[in-house]
């Protein structure tokens, strides 16, 4: 079976990049219309593209200068400039929407799609994007993916099933999610100074007959999950490396510290 091997480097600042974990990735940045988390700036130095899904534009006008309170927000807005802005454009402001414009912010606007969330037009857009993109394979870091409306966060979660060959991690303040496709061998490298000791392991889509880990406090063996039944949640990571093979898709959930 395969391997595939994760990361969270997109936590750690350039300077303190783990050498352990040599995952070539080339990292691209969603804002959803939820508050930004507080490595919100970090997300989007490492991010090549940074695209705001509707909403999500507010959410960088109002709250980048928040992070840098000893600069003029004016030049905070003009720093962290959106690449594009792509949604049905029912929650942007009319004053956020021109001053990015004006900026040079690509608009596009897909009021006429109303069976497709934002954030999956936004990841279809940049999956559609890649090859234009010199380097490795794509990671989307999304941010605002969790909190608020739980139909939304179930939304984004289904995102994550409907492009399972797509590297997707959804992001908020707390924690991290992203799926484990049931057709590899997963190797989890874990960033101990930014992210643990709790995590999860979840199906989603169906039940796991069979699904088995190394690294955890409380490890599976050939274990069976599924909803009404077991699921692997408050559990805790060991040491520096997670192992995961399942019969299933898994989501992979690990908490964020708060440093």
């Amino acid at each position: 079976m395969e391997l595939m091997c994760h990361c969270s480097s997109f936590l750690l600042s350039p300077e303190n990049h783990n050498a352990t974990c040599s995952l070539s990735l080339n990292y691209t940045l969603v804002v959803l219309n939820q508050s930004l988390p507080r490595f919100a700036p970090l997300l989007w130095d490492h991010a090549h593209v940074r695209v705001c899904a509707d909403g999500g534009a507010n959410r960088v006008y109002d709250e980048m200068p928040l992070f840098f309170p000893h600069q003029q927000p004016s030049h905070v807005r003009s720093r962290y400039k959106p690449d594009v802005i792509k949604g049905d454009m029912d929650s942007i402001r009319t004053e956020v929407l021109d001053f990015y414009a004006k900026l040079g912010t690509k608009i596009i606007d897909e009021s006429h799609d109303q069976d497709t969330t934002d954030l999956h037009k936004c990841v279809t857009y940049l999956r559609d994007l890649t090859p234009k993109i010199e380097g490795s394979e794509l990671c989307i870091l999304v941010a605002g993916a969790l909190g608020g409306r739980f139909d939304h966060e179930i939304g984004n979660i289904n995102v994550l099933c409907r492009f399972s060959n797509t590297r997707i991690i959804l992001l908020s303040d707390d924690c991290l999610i992203h799926l484990l496709p049931k057709n590899y061998y997963h190797k989890i490298f874990i960033q101990s100074s930014v992210e643990g000791p709790h995590c999860g392991l979840i199906p989603i889509g169906m039940p796991s007959g069979s699904s088995t880990t190394t690294g955890l406090k409380w490890d599976l063996k050939d274990t069976e999950m599924r909803f009404g039944g077991l699921i692997s949640t408050s559990n805790i990571v060991k040491g520096e490396i997670v192992t995961v093979q399942s019969d299933s898709d898994l989501l992979w959930t690990i908490s964020i510290k708060k440093l």
